[in-house]
């Protein structure tokens, strides 16, 4: 059967690909700002969350840089660069607003489930990595956003903080650790379903499960016709939209390359699969209490930055090693083998041939991951856990990431592994590419998407008041600005059922 909706007047004024958080936080976002804006999202899966932002496949992390050391690297100078820190910690305090106004307008109900107050730590061993972490450490606290650092050497403070992590650990290895009491973990799944739920339930939202987006073009009218098949009926049709957003986690980059707009030129990706070792003993489970990040391998991507790890997945608290990283050919972990070959075009092939050769350590270290046996995964848990048995954990398989390729100097390949916008020079069109800090981020992500696409709308008075009433900070630095951070912060601590710094923000902000 064949359709289409030749009134563009009955068609959407947005059309949001992917059911995932990124996309329920632009509909969500957009709702809040124009209530009358006709939305559809189309998604391949049956069910929203179930790729990236679903629980078992992404860290959970609250990324706010507390605990992740690939968030400050050191300069050539010994010094340490907290500028992407400072980035990322403010963008989770973005969030946290946008959720806790959520909350307080009653506009998305969200589980209990849904964040958890949880330590963040970050662990090294050994002269050299002891040394960087003391001067992180020294760095990051020189801001305000990362008060409340606390610092130690001491194997027994640290006992206290971890103790599956000291307990039968040698007593002359050297060791330090940082901790955040502050940290998060949150369900991004619940959240995304909650917020695409609420979404389902405003009349001029329409959400499509099963669907798949097969074909995208520009028309000469200036409207964006995708091509959708209802995989339960094998039914096509097209549909048209003035602004189209790409979110579909692995599977953005095939469709982006589809739409043929000159911004997406180039561009290529590189997938990297993950594994879990989850715990399946509740003593070993409930004697942890913190995300444990360690230092990654060398030549290893930023997903695979081990970490002991307790998670609070639909109510239940369970712990996690990993991730594994793994190579696979699928952009999605529900895709095609033949994902990664489709979506070499004459224009994406130097760049990806360019990066390829020079992340060599990289693909070795992929391979030795491919390669790894039970004993392998095993060992590299008793760094983070020396009295780990193998009985006590089973291999679960973690999500697909697919980082993002980009054309660099004299047309060469730049491997990123960060998140990256795309945007179509006449803002009709934008797409996320990319992986970590991700769903942390996709507030702050998303607000910068609406600056490129909606100019004129964001700069008349309604949407400006209605942004600083969602996002108190909107357009302000928390980074420059103590006093503001820990009234927001406050706030939402509150609002989030979150520990509070201290008494109040006053209090703390006379210690800054």
């Amino acid at each position: 059967m064949n359709s289409n909706k030749t009134n563009l007047a009955d068609n959407p004024d947005v059309i949001l690909i992917g059911a995932g958080i990124m996309s329920a936080t632009l509909g969500t976002l957009l709702k809040e700002l124009e209530p009358g804006i006709k939305i559809e999202v189309y998604e391949r899966l049956d069910v929203a969350a179930a790729e990236s932002s679903d629980a078992w496949n992404n860290a959970g992390t609250g990324h706010s840089a507390f605990c992740e050391l690939n968030y400050t690297p050191e300069r050539p100078d010994g010094t340490i660069d907290i500028s992407k820190a400072v980035k990322i910690a403010e963008s989770f305090e973005i969030s946290k607003q946008f959720w806790s106004y959520l909350i307080e307008k009653n506009q998305v109900k969200l589980p209990d489930f849904f964040i958890n107050s949880i330590p963040h730590i970050s662990f090294v061993w050994g002269d050299k990595n002891v040394e960087f972490l003391k001067k992180r450490y020294d760095a990051l606290t020189e801001c305000h956003l990362f008060k409340g650092m606390q610092y130690s050497e001491n194997p027994q403070q640290l006992k206290e903080w971890m103790p599956l992590v000291m307990e039968d650990r040698d007593p002359n290895e050297k060791v330090a650790a940082t901790r955040m009491e502050i940290g998060t973990d949150v369900n991004f799944g619940a959240l995304t379903r909650r917020m695409l739920e609420r979404l389902g339930r405003d009349g001029e939202v329409k959400q499509y499960f099963g669907h798949e987006v097969r074909n995208i073009k520009k028309t000469s009218n200036g409207y964006w016709r995708i091509k959708v098949k209802d995989l339960a009926t094998g039914d096509k049709r097209k549909v048209y939209t003035k602004f189209l957003f790409i979110g579909a986690g692995g599977g953005s980059l095939p469709l982006l390359l589809k739409s043929d707009i000159p911004e997406g030129d180039g561009y290529g990706g590189f997938p990297v699969s993950g594994q879990w070792l989850r715990c399946v003993n509740p003593d070993i489970i409930e004697r942890h209490k913190a995300k444990v990040y360690g230092k990654a391998s060398v030549g290893s991507p930023p997903m695979s930055v081990p970490h002991l790890d307790s998670r609070f997945i639909n109510g239940k608290k369970e712990l996690l090693f990993g991730p594994y990283a793994g190579f696979s050919t699928k952009f999605l972990k529900k895709g095609s083998f033949l994902d990664l070959a489709l979506s070499i075009r004459p224009d994406n092939l130097r760049p990806m041939i360019s990066a390829g050769l020079k992340n060599i350590p990289l693909t070795q270290y992929l391979i030795n991951q491919v390669r790894q046996e039970p004993e392998d995964r095993l060992a590299a848990l008793r760094e983070y856990y020396p009295d780990a048995k193998e009985e006590d954990w089973k291999l679960e398989v973690a999500g697909q990431r697919v980082q993002v390729i980009k054309k660099g100097p004299e047309g060469g390949g730049v491997l990123e592994f960060g998140t990256e916008m795309v945007s179509a020079s006449d803002g009709s069109l934008a797409a996320l590419l990319g992986a970590s800090p991700g769903a942390s981020t996709a507030v702050s992500i998303m607000l910068e998407l609406i600056k490129r696409c909606f100019p004129e709308q964001v700069a008349s008075p309604e949407w400006q008041a209605k942004l600083k009433q969602m996002i108190p900070s909107y357009n302000q630095s928390l980074a420059q600005n103590a006093e503001l951070l820990y009234e927001v912060r406050d706030w939402t601590s509150a609002t989030l059922g979150l520990p509070r710094i201290g008494t109040n923000y006053k209090q703390e902000l006379g210690k800054v």
